[in-house]
């Protein structure tokens, strides 16, 4: 797909601004990582792993990691001062009880009603991962989804309906993409924010779900979020 985009750094960064000082926040697996390394280092965010770390901090300096202190993905992490690790169950209490502000989770269909899909597809290549998707699509306060618009074929990943199998029904509150940041509201989906020198029209075209337009749509500038 050509034209004006944001690049991924922009798109974290536009997520990490919508992030509030003091929240306990989850990362998803993939894209969702990018938000925690652009986070303004005025705030203070408590970030939770659901393998079982509240408090985690950024990837260790190369060969001085823990092998034994890893986020979800398996990636090296280091453990802030006051941060804890403790038993996946305790961490899964955490997700389910209501206790996570914000997580922000990737992506592979999100409906006009807030449906999200994200741990199987129809690619035989492409095993399913449920993880602990599902967990956190219904527990945490508030669900972000930041995802590229299309696939890399262009078939567009915001829709009427999923088609693939539901991580959980009606639970995100926004869409983040290189292209515009979308929340799902009971009206349908709202675009409040545009990439700069792409049309609404363009926008649409790009997008399966019928879409409406904020009446202070603001431009989004590529290198400039």
């Amino acid at each position: 797909m050509s034209g004006p985009r944001l690049s991924l750094t922009d798109m974290a960064r536009r997520v990490a601004r919508d992030i509030p000082s003091g929240a306990y926040v989850n990362l998803g697996i993939g894209m969702p990582t990018l938000v925690g390394e652009v986070v303004s280092p005025d705030k203070e965010i408590i970030y939770h792993s659901e393998n079982g770390i509240l408090g985690m901090g950024p990837a260790p300096a190369p060969g001085e990691g823990d092998p034994e202190l890893i986020n979800a993905g398996k990636q090296p992490v280091t453990l802030l001062p006051g941060g804890a690790y403790f038993h996946h169950t305790d961490s899964f209490m955490m997700m389910r009880g209501g206790h996570i502000d914000v997580t922000v989770l990737g992506g592979f269909q999100v409906s006009a009603a807030g449906d999200l899909a994200n741990w199987a597809t129809d690619e035989v290549g492409h095993p399913p991962a449920v993880g602990g998707a599902m967990d956190l699509a219904v527990g945490a306060k508030r669900v972000l989804v930041l995802m590229t618009h299309t696939t890399k074929a262009g078939t567009p990943k915001i829709l009427p309906l999923c088609t693939y199998p539901l991580t959980a029904a009606g639970v995100v509150d926004r869409i983040y993409t290189e292209l515009a940041v979308i929340d799902v509201t009971p009206g349908g989906l709202v675009v409040r924010e545009l990439v700069a020198g792409l049309s609404r029209e363009e926008l649409q075209e790009r997008t399966g779900a019928r879409l409406t337009f904020a009446d202070d749509v603001v431009e989004l500038v590529p290198g400039a979020v």
